[in-house]
């Protein structure tokens, strides 16, 4: 299955009710995901741009958005990015079928 790596910074009212009721938000995050087939493989807080980073397994790029959708929706979250991550096996078959396509420059 397809690993992702997302982005996410909650809205100062979440961060509002998160002090005045602490939660370990793996759980529910674990819950999305798994409702699709995936898996949650790692939840970390963060200094920085962004105020979290999660790991995710699903089962294709659909089931991954559809978690996204329905995250964002929920209005806790002031920003989410998630990105497609490669393994080394197919970075490398795409790097071969890249030396077969005959690009051209624009212009040339």
């Amino acid at each position: 299955m397809p690993m992702y790596l997302t982005r996410f910074s909650y809205t100062p009212e979440a961060w509002s009710k998160l002090i005045a009721n602490p939660e370990d938000r793996r759980a529910a995050a674990a819950e999305y995901i798994e409702s699709v087939g995936g898996k949650l493989h790692g939840f970390w807080y963060a200094f920085g741009e962004h105020d979290g980073y999660n790991l995710w397994e699903a089962p294709d790029n659909v089931a991954m958005s559809a978690t996204a959708l329905a995250i964002c929706a929920g209005g806790a979250v002031s920003s989410f990015q998630t990105t497609v991550l490669m393994t080394v096996e197919e970075t490398l078959e795409a790097l071969e079928t890249a030396g077969s396509i005959a690009y051209r420059r624009p212009g040339a």
